[in-house]
């Protein structure tokens, strides 16, 4: 009784009260997403936020980002430098309040930034909280000052180290290992950032710069055409159709539009959208009135110059956005941020504004320059063409059965689980590791679906064309969710989608493949986290009555170094295929929950997914070698 009275009790003894920056550190994943590489890079991105958001300002040109060898970062501007006099409730340097302080900055109203982007005042203090160490120094007034932080408190006070007749901000900051479970910076994830943040504000020069042990380099990211350059940077290994990026820009009271856009040869669109330098990568009201504006624009040109008759069926918003590349980036002074991870713009009146604006200025590109607007046109009445076909298609298929999730494909071998959560489905290279895979698996709750050979590439071609492919017919079939536009997440038959193919580069190729079907026609599969890639291990060893199992060249070598003191000699097996794994061990290595190492499949950058699938599957040979060439002196293992 006493006990269970005990546990009951719910009074102020059990109210815990976190003071400071203690609540980021007991919770940093409600501040940056969370303690893997996502979070780990948000720590840049505030930083230099907060300098972007000088630059806004009009006080700042230049910003430097380091990785230094340590792994640490330092962000240097050349802005106002922050504020060092005292705050006057808190009686503490503001530099030490923006720092130790939560939502203490520049950014609510009080005349310090009129637009800025990050998470408007809690940036620096998160940084500060997160760090191991952290060391600001402030040229202002002619001088030079600094002080340094740990774990959200602060260590020193704020010293006078020197002169200078400059003016900035720098920041040193080193990710806490007790909080992070990585603390390697990667220069790609960093580089597509800043490059996007150098073309959303003309003008502004990013310069990134990798100290590291062999991986020094230098990139310095300068756009004066801003958002132009945006769309031409997009579209550089793809065929353009018309020679002229149509670009706009209107501001009006505390409201701007910027919009760039040109149409390719493509059969996906990108359309990027911002709102205070902010990706808006689920939309919201500019992105509603972008394509209210277009599909409607369109469709006016199409039937006063004769494109589209009286009668006919006009374009529909996928067709006069089919190959299209575009950026719409909007800035204002209250942003409201809804959607399940705050990236959709709520604000009505830039519906509104934004559709005025496209519709007004677009109109005027497509009247004064014709030729390129019939360019244009009979790309979009292609797409019409294509998109009666592609319906068509799903018709017949739904009729045999195909798309509708009644008739699973026979090679399918299905779970008994029904609940989606639950169940999970191996994809696999050939019907030789599929038979393997059958075998060897959990029956309740695995599936697998054998795939003969290489799947279509997607990124060469349409919807309609893609649907008579009888691979591409069985995965839509057996996932249960439809495809493209008619896509349902609910009808998800498996949460756990598994590539799993050969470690060589025929596998490689198909794991390609079906990522860009993926990216292409089931983004939301990618977003919601359902893809993953399975690790098969590379090499068996047997020494003695042991067997070990590796999954790399690095591993292997560690292996054999461990076992060069056991006596027996070792006999090594490198595996070329799946299909040299007998069912045992397909299990215990690569299917087993409790054994194997799945890989999930994100897609936290879509300029950066758009333009790597551009560049491998895409048409041009030249931006694919280039690539190869680039990257593979930053390759630190290749076991094909």
């Amino acid at each position: 009784m006493g006990a269970d009275t005990k546990q009951q009790q719910y009074n102020a003894e059990q109210i815990q009260v976190l003071e400071g920056l203690e609540p980021v550190r007991k919770r940093p994943g409600m501040y940056i997403g969370s303690t893997g590489p996502r979070g780990l890079h948000h720590l840049v991105y505030e930083v230099v936020d907060n300098s972007v958001d000088e630059a806004l300002a009009g006080f700042c040109k230049n910003i430097n980002i380091t990785i230094q060898s340590d792994n640490s970062i330092v962000v240097e501007d050349d802005g106002r430098g922050m504020p060092v006099d005292l705050h006057p409730k808190l009686n503490l340097p503001a530099v030490e309040v923006i720092h130790t302080v939560l939502h203490a900055g520049g950014k609510f109203g009080g005349g310090g930034y009129k637009v800025s982007g990050g998470l408007h005042g809690v940036g620096a203090s998160v940084v500060n909280a997160l760090s191991e160490i952290m060391e600001v120094e402030i040229k202002r007034n002619g001088k030079i000052y600094k002080q340094t932080y740990s774990r959200g408190k602060t260590q020193t006070p704020l010293t006078e180290i020197g002169e200078s007749r400059k003016t900035g901000s720098k920041t040193m900051f080193k990710p806490d290992y007790q909080i992070f479970e990585e603390l390697e910076f990667n220069y790609g994830t960093l580089e597509h950032r800043l490059r996007e943040m150098a073309f959303l504000n003309k003008g502004i020069k990013i310069t990134l710069k990798d100290e590291r042990e062999g991986q020094k380099r230098t990139e310095v990211f300068h756009y004066e055409g801003g958002i132009k350059e945006f769309v031409k940077h997009q579209n550089k290994n793809k065929e353009v159709i018309h020679p002229d990026i149509i670009y706009f820009e209107f501001q009006k009271d505390e409201h701007e539009v910027e919009v760039a856009m040109q149409y390719t040869d493509r059969y996906n669109e990108l359309i990027l959208s911002y709102a205070n330098n902010i990706n808006t990568s689920e939309g919201g009201t500019h992105m509603i009135g972008f394509k209210s504006a277009l599909t409607r624009v369109f469709n006016d040109y199409a039937r006063k110059n004769k494109f589209i008759k009286e009668n006919e069926e006009g374009l529909s918003g996928e067709d006069v956005r089919e190959g299209l590349t575009a950026v719409i980036s909007v800035k204002l002074t209250q942003p409201q941020f809804e959607g399940q991870t705050k990236t959709k713009l709520g604000n009505s009146e830039m519906r509104g504004f934004v559709e005025t604006t496209t519709n007004e200025n677009l109109t005027a590109f497509l009247e004064e320059n014709p030729s390129q607007a019939r360019i244009i046109l009979d790309k979009c009445l292609r797409a019409a063409r294509a998109r009666e076909a592609a319906r068509k298609a799903r018709e017949l298929t739904r009729r045999k059965g195909v798309l509708d999730g009644l008739t699973l494909p026979g090679k399918l071998a299905d779970c008994s689980e029904k609940d989606p959560a639950l169940s999970e489905i191996f994809l696999v290279e050939g019907d030789s590791a599929g038979g393997s895979a059958k075998s060897g698996r959990d029956r309740k709750r695995q599936a697998i679906l054998p795939l003969r050979g290489k799947i279509l590439n997607v990124e060469k071609a349409r919807l309609d064309k893609i649907l008579n492919s009888e691979e591409i017919k069985n995965m839509i079939t057996a996932f249960g969710c439809n495809i493209g536009e008619d896509f349902n997440e609910e009808k998800l038959r498996y949460h756990k989608i598994i590539i799993m193919t050969d470690a060589d580069v025929d596998g490689a190729h198909i794991r390609t493949l079906l990522l860009t079907f993926f990216y292409r026609y089931m983004t939301p599969l990618i977003e919601g986290g359902y893809v993953y890639i399975a690790q098969p291990p590379l090499f068996q060893t047997k020494k003695g009555k042991e067997v070990y199992y590796t999954y790399s060249e690095r591993e292997q070598e560690k292996l054999m170094t461990e076992l060069a003191d056991k006596p027996g000699k070792a006999g090594i097996q490198r595996y070329k295929g799946l299909g040299e794994m007998d069912f045992h061990q397909l299990w215990e290595t690569t299917m087993d929950y409790n054994n194997r190492t799945l890989i999930q499949v994100t897609m936290d950058d879509i300029t950066a997914a758009d333009e790597i699938f551009t560049t491998l599957m895409g048409d041009k040979v030249p931006p694919r070698k280039k690539f190869i060439e680039d990257n593979a002196k930053y390759v630190k293992n290749l076991d094909i």
